[in-house]
């Protein structure tokens, strides 16, 4: 199961409930639909980012909104147990206004996920695909756990965990994945290594019952 969806859902065990994907791009409503087949799917983003019909299919709803220029209104307020908003932040200049208000779109007890490139990120070596900071071109902007913990809860939320993303399991079978994909791919790409190198940090956010 993909880190953001361990964490993210931890809470809500395998009963219906209603998720925001901010930033639904590759695939990501299939994957999500995987493990969570009860969950209602809403998606957000401008653009597909390489969907496909099956993941219109698992998809409940879709707000079609640029976040860096239109706002959040079409959204519910009070209305998901899960937002979650990975790897999207850095693209935004006013991530930061759009994170205060996605806070608004939980219902009480509902949590928020915000995973995004660590400051650890602009020290690392460039690599296919993302490693270095900089590797992506559309990254308009470092944010840190400080900064974001902070406008949740000035938002009223508690913060439940937050720091470097690791996912152990992957970091164990390593010796095995990254030889795999070698010889499957021919090559390593970045993510491959991102809980190797400790390229992403995340914050999870709990609004009070």
């Amino acid at each position: 199961m993909p880190f953001r969806l361990r964490v993210g859902c931890a809470h809500c065990g395998p009963g219906t409930f209603r998720l925001l994907d901010v930033g639904c791009g590759s695939h990501s409503p299939t994957i999500t639909k995987k493990w969570f087949p009860a969950c209602e799917y809403h998606g957000l983003d401008y653009r597909t980012c390489g969907n496909d019909e099956d993941d219109a299919r698992a998809t409940h709803r879709h707000y079609n909104i640029d976040l860096s220029r239109q706002s959040l209104d079409p959204v519910p307020d009070a209305f998901f147990e899960v937002v979650l908003m990975a790897h999207s932040v850095e693209h935004l200049r006013n991530g930061l206004d759009v994170v205060r208000a996605l806070a608004t779109k939980l219902k009480a007890g509902g949590r928020i996920y915000v995973e995004f490139p660590s400051e650890r990120s602009l020290s690392l070596p460039s690599m296919r695909g993302t490693l270095q900071f900089c590797d992506d071109p559309t990254h308009v902007r470092l944010y840190s756990v400080r900064e974001l913990s902070n406008v949740l809860m000035e938002s009223g939320l508690r913060v439940v965990r937050a720091g470097r993303r690791r996912d152990w399991l992957r970091l164990w079978l390593l010796p095995i994945l990254l030889p795999a994909k070698l010889v499957l791919r021919g090559r390593l790409e970045a993510g491959d290594v991102w809980d190797l190198m400790g390229f992403a940090d995340y914050v999870l956010a709990m609004k009070p019952l």
